[in-house]
């Protein structure tokens, strides 16, 4: 086993189908690579692939994430899109091992999120968990501004400052997700 990481634009046609048909998103199942390439230009792929290589497991890093916090910007890295071709062959968890080393050793604040029925597994990765913070995240629904549907946040690496200001999130102190348009 490999871990490897590629940017987008370096994806091959193959790693592009595989990588949709592992996410098993109904509305992405017909995109094609072009669009693909261009939908997650702000994101690099990790990836634990075999000797013929194969995608065992892949997360996603989007680097266009920002959320606002008591009026202020706070960019990280998101972690999303973890999944194992495999259940229950350790190939998930090996890859957050490999991937929390990664964004650590780049220095590059990291978070993900998570449903409660997930947290079992985060642990088990010896990813810090703040118990039910997503919560109190903002997106933007058209209109108004909806609660995220995520229980957990996950934090891959970040500073002990972020961290303390992700900590106090509540409904009396939410953060709003910024898009860009």
């Amino acid at each position: 086993m490999k871990y490897q990481i590629k940017q987008t634009n370096e994806l091959t046609e193959q790693e592009i189908e595989h990588i949709l048909q592992l996410w098993d998103i109904s509305a992405w199942n017909t995109m094609k690579s072009a669009f693909f390439r261009t939908f997650f230009k702000d994101s690099e792929f990790h990836f634990l692939v075999d000797l013929q290589q194969n995608i065992l497991a892949v997360i996603r890093l989007n680097f266009d994430f920002t959320l606002e916090i008591s009026g202020k910007p706070y960019a990280y890295a998101e972690a999303v899109g973890l999944v194992a071709a495999q259940k229950k062959k350790g190939y998930g968890a090996l890859l957050v091992q490999y991937f929390k080393e990664n964004v650590t050793q780049r220095n590059r604040e990291t978070i993900g999120f998570c449903h409660e029925n997930l947290r079992p597994f985060y642990e088990k990765c010896d990813v810090e968990i703040l118990f039910d913070k997503a919560k109190s995240i903002k997106e933007n629904a058209g209109s108004e501004w909806i609660n995220a549907e995520d229980d957990d946040i996950l934090l891959f690496y970040i500073s002990q400052e972020k961290k303390e200001q992700l900590s106090t999130l509540s409904t009396e102190n939410n953060a709003y997700l910024i898009t860009k348009e």
